[in-house]
């Protein structure tokens, strides 16, 4: 049996012998053959070229050819910033400025990019004849939000018929898009809808349902497979999932994988996922990675399970990381391996300890992601709290922490935020895997604000000095500090010092020594522990 074969068998919800394998090569691809995402999604060649290195080095059963959901926005007048590294993120809305929707028109298969994406999948498609390729669609309710832009949550409830007719055209798109890919050879087609997340079963029902269902009938019409794909923490929809028909569910890890096979197996739909992006391809060992995979599939099973990443995989992922993977679903011995795994523990030298944090300073917003560049949700949840951060002048602050990047993992789990993304407010996990409107964001702010006001917590200003560089010991008090001022959560600039002359005259005899803005010498030739220099910053009130 081709993987082809074994992947379709799958999607019917049948019994496998082995368990596919659908790795989500997005711009990942790229760097397999060192180009850039931009470049990458630009040209037909490379995408073939990059495609098919993913193919002989992961021995997926199934593939996506391209993973970009902004192909159609773009084509609809949606400008867009590109990246290195990620996918391209929408930046404009055209419903939101101006526009209107009659003067929108359902995109050809010439327009934009497609041709490129469907030039490549002609090729891709006859040089693996043993591969499936799935041809990936962008979900209308995340086109409408392209679209319009944030304003679609508050239009819900003020202009419901206006946001029907906005869906009713992106059912539309997405029904000739798929429509496209299936005439280029794909053999699933996988509506991509991250942004039905951001809203609950009844919304979904009311918004979402109607216009998707029709799609997948669509599909079914030309005698292809289809797959719903919604990232995020969509575990409240998956049962109105189910019901709009699709042949297959795929989620990523803020859901439990127990749960969706639950609720797809009550309407014998098959069902995918979910690796860890970050913390385990990204970031984890080899070991962490066959753990992983293990894990899924021992709760999938060998009915209607396609063990695929949670989402687009990031473009530094460790290929060998992902080869391991495929290794493991081909090969019983490596699955006996994997069982005996240890779960990897967290480090206890990297936990943060966030008990101070936000008790200091201005009002700090962390805003905790994948990436805002790569992924929509997290692109508009930060956008929601950019739009309204100017309202409050210099008394707020924030930042975004993508898991991308191991510190930010650290701080994730020193906040204890289980679900991306997320909005913390001093501390507090405040949003959940949904989109504040502006009113709601203001008032949170607001009433931290007045919190801190109420605690009549004086403002910090100025920096602490290190004295020393280039030594052991002074790194590892570099690395103290700024411990100590992350877990506090205040803005407070760290210097170094290393001429020999300005060291003298701050009367210090040995290195590393810390100075705060006080001009006190607080340490001299010793590392103090985070817990001290957190003391002295408490200290440091004008």
């Amino acid at each position: 049996m081709t993987g082809k074969e074994l992947l379709l068998k799958a999607l019917h919800n049948e019994k496998t012998d082995k368990t596919p394998w659908v790795p989500f090569v997005g711009c990942h691809a790229a760097s397999l053959i060192n180009k850039t995402a931009t470049e990458f999604l630009k040209s037909k060649k490379l995408m073939v070229e990059g495609v098919g290195k993913a193919i002989e080095k992961y021995k997926p059963d199934g593939i996506p050819v391209a993973f970009d959901l902004q192909i159609e926005a773009e084509i609809l007048g949606c400008q867009l910033n590109w990246a290195d590294d990620n996918p391209p993120a929408v930046t404009t809305h055209p419903l939101a400025e101006g526009v209107s929707l009659d003067e929108l028109s359902i995109p050809g298969p010439e327009d934009g990019r497609f041709p490129v994406v469907l030039d490549a999948t002609r090729e891709l498609v006859a040089k693996h004849p043993d591969v499936a390729f799935y041809g990936l669609i962008t979900g209308p309710f995340t086109l409408a939000l392209h679209l319009l832009g944030p304003n679609i949550f508050m239009a819900m409830y003020d202009d419901v018929e206006g946001i029907k007719k906005i869906m009713e055209f992106c059912k539309d798109v997405a029904v000739k898009a798929a429509e496209y890919y299936i005439e280029a050879g794909c053999d699933i087609v996988a509506i991509v809808d991250p942004m039905t997340s951001q809203i609950g079963p009844d919304h979904f029902a009311e918004f979402v349902t109607p216009y998707v269902t029709p799609i997948f009938d669509a599909i079914r019409e030309k005698g292809k497979l289809s797959s719903f794909f919604v990232c995020g923490h969509a575990q409240a929809n998956i049962e109105e999932m189910c019901k709009t028909g699709p042949n297959n569910i795929s989620i990523d890890e803020n859901i439990q994988l127990a749960f969706v096979k639950e609720i797809c197996e009550k309407y014998d739909i098959s069902f995918g996922g979910n690796m860890q992006l970050t913390i385990v391809l990204l970031f984890g060992t080899t070991d962490d990675c066959m753990r992983n995979a293990m894990d899924c599939m021992t709760v999938g099973g060998n009915k209607g399970f396609i063990l695929a990443p949670g989402c687009d995989i990031p473009y530094a992922t460790p290929p060998e990381n992902l080869e391991i993977v495929a290794q493991l679903v081909n090969d019983p011995y490596q699955q006996e391996i994997a069982k005996t795994i240890a779960i990897k523990q967290s480090d206890p030298e990297k936990n943060l300890d966030m008990s101070d944090y936000g008790k200091l300073d201005k009002v700090v917003i962390d805003v905790i992601t994948l990436d805002s560049e790569a992924c929509a949700p997290c692109q508009y949840m930060v956008e929601s709290v950019k739009a309204v951060v100017p309202e409050f002048e210099d008394l707020v602050i924030w930042r975004e922490h993508k898991i991308k990047e191991p510190d930010s993992v650290d701080f994730m789990t020193g906040m204890m935020v289980r679900n991306i993304p997320t909005i913390c407010i001093d501390g507090e996990i405040v949003f959940v895997s949904r989109i504040p409107a502006r009113d709601e964001m203001i008032s949170a702010i607001q009433n931290q604000i007045n919190k801190k006001l109420r605690r009549n917590l004086k403002r910090y200003s100025g920096e602490i000095i290190l004295l020393g560089g280039g030594c052991d010991a002074c790194e590892e008090t570099k690395k103290n500090i700024e411990k100590a001022v992350k877990e506090l959560g205040v803005q407070l600039p760290v210097n170094v010092v290393s001429d020999d002359e300005q060291i003298v005259a701050f009367g210090v005899e040995s290195t590393p020594a810390i100075v705060t803005i006080q001009k006190a010498v607080k340490s001299s030739g010793t590392i103090p522990k985070v817990e001290v220099i957190k003391e002295w910053i408490k200290d440091m009130r004008l």
